[in-house]
């Protein structure tokens, strides 16, 4: 048809790439009667029926007109004449037991499936959407939904509107489309850290939402740190009544259970983290004999922040209290990661601590030893409950902790520390503070710093984020260690206010890197020229489903791509 001639359709706009996908370009329209089917003869899951639903609601209440100058109107002509989709397949292919997305999402981490194949005919015939378990249909069904884009009322007035069936349209310009999937990596994550200010299960629910949105699957939760202990432990009430912040403002057992479901439900798993021995202060609110150096002053001599304080690792008492509360809090987890932390141990907290010192004389252990004895001792109890313990590199990199080999270490001080994590063998996940931290570049949060930074400034763009190679300086034969990696809010200076913009769209950089891997589907290598067009789009619909994300440029450089570039 004449009128296609008026498209000049650039690449989907679709986030992370797929690892293959072709498209064409005619124009297709939702019909007025659309529906998403589930083909299966068995039931779907209820979390799968609540995903379809919420599919459908976001295909009609996006209203994301297309990225272009002119927006609608530059695609009326071939609407006119476009075909209608009447619906989507969604097929379970294997013979697997069909389990609910969130039990895939929540299994091993190397047993997660979420690849899927995609179908879009433009010659009005259904739709196809294919997967080996529900949470590879949900990342289609994601993947589904960015295809959209709403006409915006406008077609009412254009002169073929009898063709229209109502006012407005919901249709793509560039069918049809054929994607396979799967993700580089099998860990994608994002921290938030609740802790150093409370976040309300609401701001978590729509922190949620948006990772699920970019096919994030992991929310690494720092949910207690020296300056509050918001989480109810069941064997230990005690230590939330005393150490957080205000009665309100606590994780109850079913706030943590309510936040597992609902990210589950969204494909994403929960990685709680509970600090250990560092990052400990907020304990002596309740239980004081277990903590040294607490609020010791100079802080600086004695913590990373205030206030300091920190387990007494080698008193027998207080491993079998973490123990306790490791167990107490495991028992409540179907994630199989559970951190353990172990960053920033400060030494000169102990060195005047006669508690302390008495207990490594009396177990005839030097400092090393005990901390070798504390960590493994907390992590036969994270293994007891069939979880994968994860710390944090000073673990194995500076305190030498003889960790077992199935560990998950956290990069964070330098992306250079990967390649020592790697030489001695063990598992890792990206998440350095030279690429992934979300809180640099805000300045200092300390009251008397009049020209102080923050430490690892300068602020970290998504184009630095995005720039980053998972395998940089390993040997091909270190690959295999990487499990991928995840971007980090710390909050001394967020809370529910900024959380939206402090995050997204930044957050996305590293959802793609570890889904789509060093190449496009063009088999070409990442670039932020490429990637920033269909960021925009990412950004435009968060906005539309109610995450406050900021702008990455003028909205007159998001509708013409590649202008505003340096030349």
């Amino acid at each position: 048809m004449f009128l296609l001639l008026f498209l000049v359709p650039a690449a989907l706009a679709l986030w992370p790439n797929p690892h293959s996908v072709s498209y064409g370009t005619s124009a297709l329209i939702l019909s007025p009667t659309f529906w998403i089917h589930w083909a299966s003869t068995t039931p779907a899951p209820g979390d799968v029926t609540a995903a379809i639903s919420r599919t459908m609601a976001e295909l009609y209440t996006d209203n994301l007109q297309r990225l272009v100058v002119g927006r609608a109107n530059a695609d009326l002509p071939a609407l006119a004449y476009a075909n209608s989709l009447p619906m989507i397949h969604l097929e379970i292919i294997g013979n697997s037991p069909i389990k609910s997305i969130m039990a895939e999402a929540t299994c091993i981490l190397g047993e997660r499936d979420e690849s899927y194949t995609l179908t879009i005919p433009a010659d009005g015939t259904p739709g196809m959407l294919q997967a080996n378990t529900t949470l590879g249909l949900f990342r289609g069904l994601t993947t589904f939904s960015q295809l959209w884009y709403s006409s915006g009322g406008v077609a009412a007035i254009f002169p073929y509107n009898s063709f229209f069936p109502g006012s407005s349209m919901i249709y793509t310009v560039q069918a049809p489309v054929m994607i396979t999937d799967t993700p580089a990596y099998p860990y994608r994550g994002l921290l938030l850290d609740t802790a150093r200010n409370f976040f309300p299960v609401a701001d978590l629910y729509r922190t949620l939402d948006a990772a699920s949105y970019v096919k994030i699957n992991t929310f690494h939760w720092h949910i207690t740190d020296s300056q509050s202990f918001p989480l109810t432990v069941a064997a230990f009430p005690e230590l939330s009544q005393y150490g957080a912040y205000s009665a309100v403002q606590t994780y109850s057992l079913q706030d943590v259970q309510d936040i597992i479901n609902y990210a589950g439900a969204r494909g994403i798993d929960v990685m709680l983290e509970i600090d250990t021995p560092g990052h400990t202060a907020s304990i002596w609110e309740s239980h004081p004999e277990y903590v040294a150096c607490y609020n010791e002053a100079p802080w600086t001599t004695y913590a990373n922040e205030p206030p300091a304080g920190q387990l007494r690792f080698a008193v027998p008492e207080v491993l079998n209290f973490t123990q306790q509360m490791f167990a107490s809090v495991l028992s409540t987890l179907p994630s199989t990661l559970f951190s353990t932390g172990g960053d920033e141990l400060n030494t000169a907290c102990y060195v005047n601590d006669t508690i302390f010192q008495d207990a490594l004389t009396a177990s005839g252990q030097n400092f090393s030893q005990a901390l070798n004895t504390f960590v493994l001792g907390t992590h036969d109890t994270v293994r007891a409950a069939g979880k994968t313990p994860a710390v944090w590199e000073e673990m194995l990199l500076v305190q030498n902790v003889s960790l077992g080999l199935d560990t998950l270490v956290i990069v964070w001080i330098s992306s250079e520390d990967a390649l020592a994590i790697a030489e001695k063998g063990y598992k890792m996940i990206h998440g350095p503070s030279d690429y992934f931290y979300l809180d640099c570049g805000g300045g200092a949060w300390l009251g008397n710093d009049t020209n102080g930074n923050s430490w690892c400034d300068p602020f970290k763009t998504w184009q630095k984020a995005y720039s980053f190679d998972p395998l940089q300086n390993l040997t091909a034969s270190q690959y295999s260690l990487v499990l991928g990696g995840q971007q980090l809010l710390w909050t001394e200076q967020s809370g529910p206010e900024n959380v939206d913009p402090i995050i997204w769209p930044r957050a996305a950089a590293s959802a793609e890197v570890f889904w789509t891997g060093a190449n496009g589907p063009d088999g070409l290598p990442r670039n932020s020229s490429e990637a920033l067009e269909r960021l925009h789009d990412v950004r435009y619909r968060m906005v539309a489903r109610g995450i406050n994300a900021i702008n990455l440029q003028p909205e007159w450089c998001a509708l013409r791509p590649g202008e505003c570039n340096l030349v």
